[in-house]
């Protein structure tokens, strides 16, 4: 069954209350989360309650802070897609708006998790915090809890084995060097940018390079450069390629853009919504003496890109 996503609080059916659920603004769904996310199924079972994920949407970061640099890891789709193999059924996203941002801890708790979404399991990580300057904490939540009829578990900080931060920090900080392994393996799965194919100036199809161009958005914005990709389209095929993600130097455009070349494919995706994984970076954007010295450096990289997704097979989906 597929998951259900739920936008708002008020007034719910009765059948779409009593979820345990797990907590947070869960961006990324890396492995940290999941292992919020396991706590709150364990209450699930124990309660024979359903298996929910309440976040926001927008971030409470993108709020407060409306001119910070983009920072998002997945949206609202992605994290979706990411939790139903989790055994997520819902996904509970609470718009975060003025009133959201002014509500006390004890008004968060009292009228959104207990009167709007009925909730009898919450599950937290260490670090978890709630209401207007995040005054709430996993002990206030687990008091309220004992008050309100829900109770609460709170996850201790996750390391690998290798002492690896598996944080959402940690994985832009990654993104941010370019290091496309590391994110990965904090993920769980490849980075991957979601959105609309878009008319760019088509002066790849003047080389024989057409590529699908998407807005980044709201997207965290990893280093600039050329990355070997894997793009699922909406029929589902997943088509093997190579990207530049940035702002041209040669043809230097206002807007950063990712411009996938779809290795061995033909058609048209204007339009249409694909996902993209940026599997491993190659080199950062470069200037060109001319078209002729553009188009071997661009073979060069569609070879690199091959060897290195031959390197990196796709992950179980």
């Amino acid at each position: 069954m597929a998951i259900k996503v739920i936008r708002g609080w008020r007034d719910l059916p009765a059948e779409l209350k009593g979820a345990a659920a797990a907590i947070g603004a869960l961006d990324g769904v890396h492995r940290g989360h999941r292992a919020v996310i396991a706590a709150a199924s364990e209450a699930a079972a124990r309660l024979g309650a359903p298996l929910a994920a309440v976040s926001f949407d927008p971030h409470p970061r993108r709020w407060f802070q409306p001119d910070a640099a983009p920072f998002r890891l997945m949206n609202a789709n992605q994290m979706a897609r990411a939790l139903e193999p989790l055994g997520v059924e819902r996904l509970h996203l609470l718009a975060f708006d003025a009133e959201m941002g002014a509500m006390s801890d004890a008004d968060f708790a009292r009228d959104v998790l207990g009167t709007g979404l009925g909730i009898r399991h919450a599950a937290v990580g260490f670090d978890f915090t709630f209401g207007k300057g995040r005054s709430g904490s996993p002990q206030s939540l687990k008091a309220y809890g004992h008050d309100l009829g829900f109770t609460v578990s709170v996850t201790s900080r996750v390391d690998d084995a290798n002492g690896l931060k598996l944080s959402s920090s940690a994985v832009r900080e990654a993104l941010q060097a370019g290091d496309m392994a590391r994110a990965a393996a904090i993920l769980g799965r490849p980075f991957a940018i979601e959105g609309e194919v878009v008319h760019g100036d088509k002066r790849g199809r003047t080389i024989g390079v057409p590529t699908a161009n998407v807005r980044l958005g709201d997207y965290m914005r990893p280093a600039y450069g050329v990355y070997a990709t894997r793009t699922r389209l909406p029929d589902g095929r997943v088509v093997d390629g190579v990207a530049n993600l940035g702002v041209r130097p040669m043809f230097e455009i206002d807007e950063p853009l990712l411009e996938v070349w779809l290795f061995d494919f033909s058609g048209d995706l204007y339009g249409q919504t694909v996902e993209t994984d940026l599997v491993a970076r190659l080199r950062g954007e470069m200037d060109f003496d001319g078209l002729d010295a553009l188009k071997v450096q661009i073979e060069a990289d569609a070879k690199a890109a091959r060897i290195a997704l031959a390197l990196s097979p796709p992950p179980p989906r």
